[in-house]
């Protein structure tokens, strides 16, 4: 069963098991503009709950990513490379950031179901 949570700082993390997908929200994407270049971490990089693992440049600004749990990169979407506008066209699809392992003791009790989010947002 998948779930989608939401971090504080606009990353979502659709839960698959013991495993997530990592991007940013439709509201990051947004509030960043067009995106023009996107820096992802190498495959088996372990990351802390609040490590930066990517940076999204927009033609506005520079914004770091940051684990929203402690997890190990499995997969990075090597599409962003060529096309780095997939996250605004479906930032929580086709636009995903980073495939993990979460940590067996990945805390998830500080993220927000999509309707907190929402109204963290509002």
């Amino acid at each position: 069963m998948t779930k989608t949570l939401f971090s504080e700082d606009h990353e979502y993390v659709r839960l698959e098991g013991d495993s997530a997908t990592i991007g940013i929200s439709n509201y990051a994407q947004e509030q960043l503009g067009d995106i023009v270049f996107v820096e992802l971490p190498a495959v088996g990089t372990s990351f802390k709950k609040g490590d930066e693992i990517a940076v999204v440049e927009s033609v506005k600004a520079a914004s770091e990513i940051y684990a929203p749990l402690d997890c190990t990169v499995t997969e990075v979407n090597e599409a962003l490379n060529e096309d780095p506008g997939k996250v605004n066209m479906d930032a929580m699809g086709e636009g995903w950031l980073i495939r993990v392992s979460l940590a067996a003791d990945a805390d998830r009790s500080h993220l927000m179901d999509e309707a907190a989010y929402t109204t963290h947002t509002a």
